[in-house]
């Protein structure tokens, strides 16, 4: 039985690739309380569906996401302070989306502001429009950017950019951005919808057990030390080997890759 949701819609694509399009397009897909609510219970419902490998968020209407609903914000800061052992709801809505097992792809275009922006970078992978329009407007506002600030400077981008994205609260393009390494791609609003999609897909079609083992290596070891990291490595591919043979393929995989580089190459078992 679907889940009527008021606030996104949920489609399982095939392929592997399931996708949660915001749709609140009157309010430029603003986070409230609802709708992060709404948008934790979608990955809860393709978390353990083993068709779904991938997951695409996208927003309904003329933009991604403008960031935090302010309104509904201001409500939840008027609350009692809570016990310093006690996360933020809006803390614990971006770690979940960061640390969710499956591979995530951000599908951006138009505005991607503040928490929408914070969303985005918690995301595996970001396709932006060359036209989408990324910042950090909070300090305009008058707030430094809570949640936002800390998931901008730690995307890995240069300190300097990210000082002017903050600082200045000035909106870059998708075209900015990737020159910045703040998303994975920038590409032209009219192969958006393609070239997104067929990368999902594309990642989908990989073998789960793989792909669950790069997440968690990449969970784990991407705030260790190097050392530490190897050693983290050398942990998930032991597990890795308890659910599945890594080089039963290895014949037609080289077959696959005479001619250089090819992946369209897809494993037997998968």
């Amino acid at each position: 039985m679907a889940q009527d949701w008021s606030y996104i819609v949920l489609e399982r694509l095939g392929g592997g690739v399931a996708r949660i399009s915001f749709n609140r397009p009157e309010k430029r897909n603003a986070l409230s309380q609802a709708m992060t609510g709404e948008i934790l219970g979608a990955l809860e419902t393709v978390r353990s569906d083993p068709d779904v490998r991938v997951v695409v968020t996208r927003g309904n209407g003329p933009c991604y996401c403008a960031g935090a609903d302010l309104h509904d914000l201001r409500t939840l800061h008027k609350e009692p302070p809570r016990d310093w052992d006690r996360s933020h709801p809006n803390m614990l809505f971006y770690e979940s989306f960061r640390n969710y097992p499956k591979v995530t792809i951000a599908q951006v275009h138009g505005h991607c502001l503040g928490g929408g922006m914070a969303l985005m970078t918690c995301h595996d992978i970001a396709i932006a429009t060359d036209t989408a329009k990324i910042g950090m407007p909070e300090i305009v506002r008058g707030s430094f950017g809570q949640m936002a600030l800390s998931s901008l400077y730690h995307t890995g981008i240069p300190a300097k950019k990210a000082a002017i994205m903050h600082f200045s609260g000035r909106n870059f393009s998708g075209t900015d951005a990737d020159r910045f390494g703040l998303v994975s791609a920038a590409v032209p609003e009219a192969e958006f919808e393609k070239v997104t999609l067929q990368l999902a897909s594309e990642i989908g079609s990989r073998h789960p057990a793989a792909l669950a083992s790069a997440k968690i290596a990449v969970q784990v070891g991407k705030d260790l030390p190097w050392s530490q990291a190897l050693r983290t490595d050398q942990l998930v591919a032991a597990r890795q080997q308890l659910m599945m043979d890594t080089f039963s393929d290895v014949e037609d995989y080289l077959r696959s890759q005479s001619g250089g580089t090819n992946t369209g190459y897809r494993r037997s078992d998968t």
